[in-house]
């Protein structure tokens, strides 16, 4: 069965990855297994010390049959923030000819059978960016989030919006399907965020450059293994992100 919205559009899932050796080989399986046609999955792997990198390139090769390139490994081999990992990554993606570019997590937290309707809304509405979000009419968080964890994620996103005075509900969202004309005006290569904060960056500089952006709801779950990423300094920097993208921009 193939999703009639998505034919004959390009679409790449960009996954960055450091230790997700445990995580990956599900993640690559559910996003292949998705009905649409002309789906990539790209993987920018930061030298995981686990194999990642190594598991990645024996999943390409195990999907990339019968002359079809359905997965793509781009290694790097700094690791300096997740930000720059999508850079590289979604740069690619639109430089290799992808109409579409989808942002997900390698650690299960984001809805993979989601990316359908995200593709749906982006072509039907003509907006360059759709949110999977958590914080819209419907959204969920996983609910062994402790309240600690909810309410600074809450807090987050309330401070960013109101900071650069957005309209975007979850402005954090690591969860977004782009169109490749929203990121070629926003020039990627030009945004200064390394870490988390390259989620706000992005769409507060997407939404100035005159692209609608639409939010629809997803249930946001608990990573499947491994630890998180964030850290405390990445957490500094998405407070202070904001006031630096307000100040550059009055």
């Amino acid at each position: 069965m193939t999703y009639d919205v998505g034919a004959g559009v390009a679409v790449t899932v960009v996954m960055p990855t450091y230790n997700e050796a445990a995580n990956l080989p599900r993640m690559a399986e559910a996003v292949l297994q998705l009905p649409l046609d002309g789906l990539h999955l790209k993987i920018v792997d930061d030298s995981s010390p686990d194999g990642t990198g190594r598991i990645a390139e024996e999943l390409a090769e195990k999907y990339n049959w019968d002359g079809r390139r359905r997965m793509s490994v781009l290694h790097r081999t700094e690791k300096d923030g997740l930000g720059r990992a999508y850079v590289a990554g979604m740069s690619a993606a639109v430089d290799e000819g992808a109409d579409y570019v989808v942002q997900m997590d390698a650690d299960g937290s984001h809805p993979v059978e989601a990316v359908p309707r995200m593709l749906g809304t982006a072509v039907a509405s003509g907006v360059g960016l759709v949110i999977g979000s958590r914080y819209v009419e419907g959204g969920q968080l996983d609910d062994d989030w402790g309240a600690h964890r909810v309410l600074l994620s809450r807090f987050a996103n309330r401070y960013a919006r109101t900071v650069l005075g957005t309209k975007i509900r979850d402005i954090t969202a690591g969860f977004n399907l782009w169109s490749a004309q929203t990121l070629r005006d926003v020039d990627l290569h030009s945004l200064d965020s390394a870490g988390y904060s390259f989620q706000v960056e992005l769409k507060f500089k997407a939404v100035r450059a005159g692209h609608a952006a639409v939010e629809i709801p997803i249930r946001f779950d608990q990573r499947i293994e491994g630890v998180s990423k964030m850290t405390l300094r990445t957490q500094l920097e998405s407070a202070v992100v904001p006031v630096k993208l307000r100040l550059k921009h009055k």
